[in-house]
């Protein structure tokens, strides 16, 4: 019988496998695309591309959790909406003169209580994720508009150093800050999904709930911590989507951003059965969505189809998930 550590090297192999798959293609048409149009490597436009890779990316690591217990958050991008006009409301109208790092705490504390409320309705009350947050994406939506009063809300003049420091900045005067963040959480995101209990129980409960419920895990627990992780880095994802932009404006922003963040994980490695997922994978799946976007557009594609080509994306990583599966379903079948 295979041991718990084998099958563990196994599944870290597996997820080393796809995250190379998906680098190299990466490279590829990176290589590709700038071949046949030259500014393609231009430093402004990767340094672009690296910008928004890390900004989707941040949500996307958020969103891996969720998958990787197999369920779904469609809420993300209302809850950006949201975190993203509370930020310079509370900043700008509500509190000012306050610390910045007080107002960041609040918005958080509110995400991650928005993640909590999920979790409950989810496993206390036994709603599907789909319902849950497919309300949430209503709900919040309704709740930046209503607080907001329909207004943009942003930072006009101030809070420039702020902005500079988390977002318009870049490390060594080459990498964007919000690719920096990415990392710096995609490293803690690893250690906690690869190293810790709390990781190991997760993956369990995604490959099967009742098996690990029977370990004595405490599945609804780990599904709770799963949503308040996702809902804590939508938050700031937020507050980082409205520093770089410098306002908000409710009716519209972070609309189908939870599309970008699903698309990286799905793209990068998580099931959407549950049980798998690499954080490195994760962010070279919204890395891999980003360049493509951006390929599009200089391969003279109209701007119009940008999101047929990411529907497309989706489905072909779903699709070649599923083959995936079945084929190493059939080969551990013929084995026994």
């Amino acid at each position: 019988m295979e041991t718990t550590q084998e099958s563990f090297l196994k599944r870290l192999i597996r997820g080393n496998q796809k995250t190379l798959t998906i680098f190299a293609l990466l490279v590829a048409i990176f290589i590709i695309t700038g071949l046949v149009h030259r500014t393609f490597w231009s430093s402004g436009n990767v340094t672009n591309m690296l910008r928004y890779a890390g900004l989707y990316g941040i949500i996307a690591i958020g969103v891996s959790f969720v998958i990787i217990t197999g369920g779904i958050d469609l809420s993300i991008g209302s809850l950006i909406g949201l975190t993203g006009v509370l930020f310079p409301m509370l900043l700008i109208d509500k509190m000012p003169g306050a610390p910045v790092i007080v107002v960041i705490g609040i918005v958080l504390a509110i995400s991650v209580l928005i993640g909590l409320i999920h979790g409950l309705l989810i496993t206390k009350v036994r709603l599907q994720p789909f319902v849950v947050t497919l309300c949430g994406l209503l709900i919040y939506r309704g709740l930046a508009r209503t607080v907001a009063n329909d207004q943009t809300k942003g930072f006009g003049n101030e809070f420039t150093g702020l902005r500079e420091t988390m977002v318009k900045g870049e490390l060594f005067g080459a990498i964007p800050m919000p690719f920096v963040w990415t990392i710096v959480i995609g490293i803690v995101a690893a250690v906690l999904l690869n190293m810790t209990t709390f990781g190991r129980y997760l993956l369990a409960l995604g490959r099967n709930e009742q098996a690990a419920k029977f370990s004595g895990i405490n599945t609804d627990r780990m599904k709770i911590f799963a949503y308040m992780i996702c809902s804590l880095l939508a938050g700031f994802g937020g507050i980082m989507f409205v520093l770089d932009s410098n306002g908000a404006t409710p009716s519209k922003f972070g609309n189908f951003y939870e599309l970008w963040a699903i698309s990286g994980a799905v793209l990068g490695g998580c099931s959407l059965r549950g049980g798998e997922g690499a954080i490195a994978g994760v962010i070279c799946g919204t890395a891999l969505v980003q360049l493509t976007t951006t390929a599009v557009f200089f391969l003279g594609v109209p701007d119009a189809l940008k999101w047929s080509v990411m529907g497309f994306i989706i489905l072909l990583g779903v699709t070649v998930d599923e083959v995936l599966n079945r084929y190493a379903a059939k080969r551990r079948a013929s084995a026994l």
